[in-house]
């Protein structure tokens, strides 16, 4: 099938078990009906609503029903969220990860979506999502904590290791892109090359950063710094 990535769907898509449409277990509005629906959702994302919260829990709920791709819903509206939330004010910027607890959660979502399509269970839908909400947002602020811990400890340390000018330079570039290449690394820091390979070679014995593939010619080593991956590795959409 072809997909057609970033195309509105001109095609009948459907959600089963199998590939006939007699078995599926949902299936979204027709082509024809989807640049109405889209303008109804686009509509009421721009209404000022009490409580944006519940206004957020139905644009989720309906972009996902609407299925407007082939492929990549899902997807799609979980990027919306942190998105919809950074366009109401609720966040500073548009980083709220809440994929981690769909995914745990995702016989519930599933059926709480269909729920709404099948019987019309808005309150059940804006309940479990709003719960989501709250759980991602105390299981942020303890990833946030434990990379602001980090960031202290490695603050210490690495001007330790390195007696160096760049040391703050270089702690901020590992934090903020911990899979890097050495000229990566040197682009983003703007240490002078020998300097920084010397404080690469130090934290690499230290083991503050460790080598996820050696280079070779003309190709550059890449590290990881595991340590700050591994505080965020689940927040994947």
């Amino acid at each position: 099938m072809d997909r057609e990535p970033g195309c509105i769907r001109t095609i009948q898509n459907f959600i089963g078990r199998d590939a006939h449409i007699e078995h599926a277990v949902f299936v979204p509005p027709a082509p024809g009906d989807i640049t109405g629906a889209l303008a109804d959702w686009e509509a009421y994302l721009q209404r000022e609503e009490k409580d944006v919260l519940v206004q957020l829990s139905v644009l989720k709920a309906q972009f996902e029903l609407v299925h407007p791709f082939c492929d990549g819903n899902g997807r799609i509206g979980r990027m919306l969220v942190p998105l919809i939330m950074y366009e109401k004010g609720l966040i500073r910027s548009p980083m709220y990860y809440i994929s981690a607890y769909l995914e745990r959660h995702r016989p519930v979502y599933y059926e709480r979506l269909l729920a709404v399509s099948r019987d019309g269970d808005w309150n059940g839908w804006i309940a479990f999502f709003l719960h989501a909400i709250e759980e991602q947002a105390e299981e942020n602020s303890k990833k946030a904590k434990a990379i602001l811990d980090l960031y202290n400890e490695v603050k210490r340390t690495v001007p330790e290791v390195t007696r160096s000018q760049y040391a703050v330079a270089a702690i901020d570039a590992i934090f903020g892109t911990p899979i890097f290449s050495s000229s990566e690394f040197f682009e983003q820091t703007g240490i002078p090359k020998k300097t920084a390979n010397r404080i690469l070679q130090q934290l690499r014995e230290r083991e503050i950063i460790a080598v996820l593939a050696e280079g070779g010619g003309r190709r550059a080593t890449t590290y990881v710094f595991s340590r700050r991956l591994a505080i965020t590795e689940g927040n994947r959409l």
